[in-house]
């Protein structure tokens, strides 16, 4: 009679689950006792970074990864990325090793109690199976949980002596459909209201990506001839910025946003929250006499939206069913004119501003490169240079939870899809001084996997985007926002990266394409000017 662990594994491999994102602990052992050689195990050095590269792997593969990290005090390590998971909506089945049954009553050492509770609300399903015969089934509900949208991630807590308890081979694998159809009746009202709107915007978010929407999402402004902004903090960018309707990302405070989108008498937001806001600069939601329009994949986004109508659809579906219906208008002008990036010089004063940085590294970066965004404070310098600026799809990420620690780990996983794929795009991270703390270990992971990854480390000795907030919100003299002392070359060099510093234009070419010809993880420390920008443009 099959074990337990028997069945699970085989009902795994037919689900297409045999990487094993972890950092293991006693209580998983037993999982993983004799693992099998057709799995890839991948190991972390820490908890955030398990998720995060595995949430990386997940967006890069486009389907769900198994991740597996120690009972409770794992889980709480890794709730930071687990919170970012759920805001990006990636598919993750996240497990946890639990005590033996036979203890659970006297809640013994490293017990997960309330092992349900403490993933949520940032899970989209949490269990424990009352028995262990129980444990296929709830994979495979983990599973159809996971990639039903929206999609996002799960966890399953399963007691360390399961896996060895006989059961029947029964067959639990089934299939469930991934996308949900528009609804007729509210399609054609939607597309009613768009063909009788004399000026119409459009803003888009992270579900085009994720439902494969590029092309339609092109198609739809196209025929509208709409320009298209991004939403606040869109997590992977869905829409080209060299495209003559794009005209940039909205201002994430409610004042600034209302005004971005003055003259236009209706907005059509397909695939993002409406909207995501912070800081508080007030103001109105929408201008006078504007009406909006949202298509989002999740219920509970649709029912929180704070304007508007809403129609629960996968993007990619209703763009499609909503185009025939829309009609077409005649071919406007850009929206929007791009002033030229200045060349560096040789001799630019020292250290270069965040924007001249990106414009030496966007003079040879590859057209196919992937860029993973985690330095807040310089994120609209480099939107303005071609380094910035999504030509295709998948090839920019950021997180959608504000919270550091994402970014590293996510761009070891992206790099480790690359490979898997046989795509092999170079990941390009521009990771701030700050954030570079919160998740280091993970270069370990991506020397050891031979992941492309150039690490592109900004040392401004401060924490940039809290000096900005500080501004804003009229609060000299907070302590705690500088980082002297930090050695970011040392840092990666001890996890096994080539490593390099830089300052002058001529320095950052070398190092960058040396990184780049190098196929394997390297960081690049480059210094640079301490000019805090205004969090919202003026």
């Amino acid at each position: 009679m099959p074990s337990v662990r028997d069945v699970t594994f085989e009902l795994l491999r037919r689900l297409d689950l045999t990487v094993v994102v972890g950092n293991p602990g006693s209580t998983e052992e037993t999982f993983l006792k004799d693992f099998p050689a057709d799995f890839t195990y991948v190991l972390a050095l820490q908890e955030s970074s398990v998720i995060g590269i595995a949430d990386g792997l997940a967006q890069g593969l486009k389907k769900p990864v198994l991740v597996n990290v120690h009972t409770g005090a794992g889980m709480g390590n890794a709730m930071g990325c687990i919170l970012t998971a759920y805001l990006n909506k990636t598919p993750l089945i996240i497990t946890a090793g639990q005590q033996t049954r036979e203890m659970l009553l006297g809640e013994p050492f490293l017990t997960n109690t309330e092992e349900t509770v403490l993933p949520k609300p940032w899970v989209k399903w949490s269990y424990e199976p009352k028995r262990p015969q129980d444990v296929p089934g709830a994979f495979m509900r983990a599973y159809a949980m996971a990639v039903q949208q929206p999609t996002g991630p799960v966890f399953l807590s399963l007691p360390l002596d399961d896996w060895d308890k006989e059961m029947d081979a029964r067959d639990v694998l089934r299939s469930v459909s991934t996308r949900h159809a528009p609804d007729p009746a509210r399609l054609e009202d939607f597309a009613a209201r768009i063909r009788a709107s004399h000026n119409p915007v459009l803003v888009y978010g992270g579900d085009l990506s994720r439902s494969q929407a590029w092309e339609a999402g092109i198609a739809f402004a196209e025929a509208l001839q709409a320009p298209v902004w991004l939403g606040p903090f869109t997590e992977c960018v869905p829409f080209p910025g060299n495209h003559p309707l794009y005209a940039g990302v909205l201002p994430p405070a409610v004042g600034p946003l209302g005004q971005a989108l003055s003259g236009h008498d209706l907005v059509v937001v397909v695939g993002a929250p409406v909207f995501r806001y912070y800081p508080w600069v007030a103001g109105e939601i929408l201008p006078a006499g504007t009406k909006l329009l949202q298509i989002i994949d999740d219920p509970y986004e649709a029912a929180k939206s704070v304007a508007g109508d809403s129609l629960v659809a996968d993007s990619l579906l209703a763009l499609e069913a909503l185009l025939p219906l829309v009609g077409s208008r005649p071919v406007r002008g850009p929206v929007r004119q791009n002033a030229p990036v200045a060349a560096v010089p040789d001799d630019a004063p020292l250290p270069l501003t965040p924007g001249q940085i990106f414009a030496v590294l966007s003079e040879s970066a590859p057209a196919d490169v992937i860029v993973v965004n985690e330095s807040p404070s310089n994120m609209r310098d480099l939107a303005g240079t071609s380094l910035g600026v999504v030509t295709r799809p998948h090839s920019s990420y950021v997180m959608a939870s504000g919270g550091l620690g994402w970014g590293m780990p996510a761009a070891v996983g992206l790099a480790m899809a690359e490979a898997r794929t046989g795509r092999n795009r170079p990941v390009v991270a521009v990771i701030g001084d700050g954030s570079f703390q919160y998740s280091l270990q993970s270069i370990w992971t991506g020397v050891q996997h031979g992941a492309h990854v150039v690490f592109v480390v900004l040392r401004n000795e401060q924490y940039g985007i809290l000096k900005a907030f500080a501004r804003l919100e009229e609060t000299p003299g907070v302590p705690g926002l500088d980082l002297p002392g930090l050695d970011i070359v040392s840092l990666g060099k001890g996890y096994g990266a080539a490593t390099a510093k830089a300052a002058a234009p001529i320095e950052i070419r070398a190092a960058f394409a040396k990184a780049l010809a190098f196929k394997g993880v390297s960081v690049i420390e480059i210094a640079t000017d301490k000019h805090i920008s205004d969090l919202i443009p003026k």
